[in-house]
């Protein structure tokens, strides 16, 4: 499945649930079913800064692909960081580049996170976009 297609399907399943409550805690077990994160791995080199709370992303390439894992000691947050699982791991850098995160807009997560938590999640955003364009480069 495609980058764009998997942001159409994140979309389709957040069309089930009526109320933001719902959303919320949907986002927070998705982000409960992570991989584990290895303790070692929580090293200034993949900590996300601009986070409110703490952040970490561990990419690892193998050629042209990148796949990712992450973890926060928030629980929405950690729900966040599997979205952006389900869309840019496990790509080339060349589709990542080529994936605005349109869903962000398009489930309205911009108005309904605080503005630090917005904050993250564009630092988390920022992140993986430099990472495609490093392996890219």
């Amino acid at each position: 499945m495609s980058a764009q297609k998997a942001q159409q399907t994140l979309l389709e399943e957040f069309e089930f649930f009526d109320n933001w409550m719902d959303r919320y805690q949907y986002i927070i077990d998705l982000g409960k079913a992570l991989p584990d994160y290895p303790e070692d791995w929580k090293t200034p080199e993949y900590k996300i800064e601009g986070c409110q709370s703490q952040v970490w992303i561990r990419p690892e390439a193998q050629g042209e692909v990148i796949s990712f894992a992450a973890i926060s000691d928030a629980a929405i947050v950690s729900g966040l960081i599997a979205l952006l699982m389900r869309i840019y791991n496990n790509r080339t850098a060349a589709e990542i580049l080529a994936t605005p995160p349109s869903f962000l807009q398009a489930l309205g997560l911009d108005k309904h996170l605080s503005p630090t938590r917005s904050n993250g999640l564009h630092a988390m955003l920022e992140r993986i976009f430099a990472i495609a364009q490093a392996v890219k480069a």
